[in-house]
């Protein structure tokens, strides 16, 4: 199914905010709040990661097919696991860019170069 977006949305531009409030949108015209505790949430995260590992279970350690697109099934779970990883930081209190930015710079420590 080919849905359009509602906008032009892109990586370049759109900031982790602006993707945290769509999220929060969606969930709260639905008064879905009161599931998002974070239990549940990390639970979406695992199963929505396994939905993504299904499409590659079978391949071999090639690249991803030339098929993937923004709106393809790929695509689509790799939404689904942002949208609850977005979510999840909402709920508690997490800001991404930092959280990444520290993550980050214990990788360089744990992982050296050579």
């Amino acid at each position: 199914m080919n849905i359009p977006a509602s906008s032009n949305r892109s990586d370049t531009f759109t900031t982790i905010q602006e993707l945290k409030t769509i999220v929060n949108q969606f969930v709260a015209e639905r008064d879905w709040e009161r599931f998002h505790q974070p239990k549940n949430l990390a639970m979406s995260i695992a199963i929505e990661a396994a939905e993504l590992m299904e499409h590659f279970q079978w391949t071999g350690t090639e690249a991803a097919p030339d098929s993937i697109t923004d709106d393809s099934p790929v695509a689509q779970e790799i939404a689904d696991v942002l949208a609850y990883t977005l979510r999840m930081a909402e709920v508690l209190g997490i800001d991404l860019s930092r959280a990444l930015e520290l993550k980050m710079v214990r990788n360089r420590l744990k992982y050296p170069l050579n």
